[in-house]
């Protein structure tokens, strides 16, 4: 019988992690890990400047609005949510955003037409969001996500803390509500993504991503069509081409 991998040393940080400091507010949680993680790596947000995403960095902002804040521009993505994402980083006085590309010979090898997200959305997703995210973490110890557990059915059980190759993956909105994400946004009076108004609840490229309609899930509005619910970048592809870089 083969024997049992070893585990990775960020697999037991998180789940110490995840033990110690799980059950904590929101911002108690962005507090301990930029303090911890600021000299042990690094630390970074990822941010999609979406439907929700104003929560999230306005907690970061509060605890240090140098942070670095990655935003990927695949290429495809709403005119609305660029420009959101320059005001509401303005609001916030976020001063290290980064913007990560895609590459650009991977586009022009694979989807030279900017239609490949027709005939196979997870390759698309690959090249213009999870191959770029990879880059855009790799010089991290850890960055936190604004993902939630009532999003979809795979988030349903995720942890606080996370291991991701030998990375640590935060979300520290994991237990929050959509009653929760509206309080907090009116209490704040944070400016929000202009294309919520129009029924976009869950905000990704515009070719893949329509309104919802009354009653549905939050996220069917993307890749409406396709038995796709994730873009990749929250997935296992992500955790082996971070282990690699």
């Amino acid at each position: 019988m083969a024997a049992k991998p070893k585990p990775l040393d960020s697999e037991i940080e998180a789940i110490e992690l995840e033990a110690r400091y799980g059950h904590l507010e929101a911002e108690a949680i962005i507090e301990i890990a930029v303090e911890r993680f600021r000299a042990e790596g690094g630390i970074a947000t990822v941010s999609s400047f979406g439907a929700d995403s104003a929560v999230l960095l306005h907690m970061v902002a509060n605890v240090d609005s140098t942070l670095p804040v990655l935003f990927l521009d695949t290429g495809q993505h709403f005119g609305e949510t660029l420009q959101y994402r320059d005001q509401l980083a303005d609001d916030l006085g976020l001063t290290n955003l980064i913007v990560v590309h895609p590459q650009r010979e991977a586009l022009s090898a694979r989807d030279a037409k900017n239609d490949l997200h027709k005939s196979d959305p997870d390759l698309c997703c690959e090249i213009r969001k999870v191959e770029p995210m990879a880059r855009a973490v790799s010089p991290y110890a850890a960055w936190f996500t604004g993902r939630k557990r009532h999003q979809a059915q795979t988030r349903a059980q995720m942890p606080v803390f996370e291991a991701v190759g030998p990375r640590i993956r935060i979300n520290p909105l994991a237990r929050w509500t959509t009653a929760d994400q509206a309080a907090y946004m009116r209490a704040h009076d944070l400016r929000e993504n202009p294309l919520v108004a129009f029924g976009y609840l869950s905000i990704g490229c515009f070719p893949c991503t329509q309104p919802v309609k009354p009653g549905e899930d939050e996220r069917s509005g993307r890749w409406a069509g396709f038995a796709k619910t994730e873009c990749g970048i929250h997935l296992p592809v992500l955790e082996n081409l971070t282990t690699a870089a």
